[in-house]
């Protein structure tokens, strides 16, 4: 994944909650999903990087803050809602690295990567079961990119 930056132009300012004229993207599928929860019917509101939570981070022994890629509140199939917290991440980066005999610099840097997203996921998914919301991950997966 590259790291493309920019600014993302919603054509529903309406739907997003905060400066809508200030939506910043970090890379390309990011990007993706901030178009998909601009056009999507199903989307009744959004935010990107607004809440800041709370982790212990075990690689630096540090108290850090994590701020989730998105806040989507969305209709459902009842016609109720509910509030969904999506972190956009490669998928190689949701696994668990194996362990290797060599401890190359590659494999230090997966590693400690790992455990500081772990981290941060754990402290997502309490915030969110105690809002009555549900965090998922996104990956090239969900998407569709090969």
């Amino acid at each position: 994944m590259h790291t493309y930056k920019g600014k993302f132009i919603p054509k529903n300012p309406k739907k997003y909650v905060g400066d809508p004229t200030n939506i910043i993207f970090r890379s390309l599928w990011e990007r993706r999903v901030m178009v998909y929860l601009d056009e999507n019917i199903n989307v009744i509101e959004w935010r990107s990087e607004e809440i800041a939570i709370p982790y212990y981070d075990p690689t630096t022994r540090r108290n850090r803050r994590y701020f989730p890629d998105f806040i989507v509140k969305v209709r459902t199939a009842d016609g109720k809602s509910k509030v969904l917290m999506l972190e956009v991440k490669p998928k190689k980066q949701t696994i668990e690295p194996k362990v290797q005999k060599k401890k190359t610099r590659v494999y230090i840097t997966e590693v400690t990567t790992w455990a500081t997203n772990v981290s941060k996921w754990e402290a997502a998914k309490e915030f969110c079961l105690d809002r009555g919301w549900e965090f998922k991950l996104i990956t090239e997966d969900e998407l569709g990119i090969k």
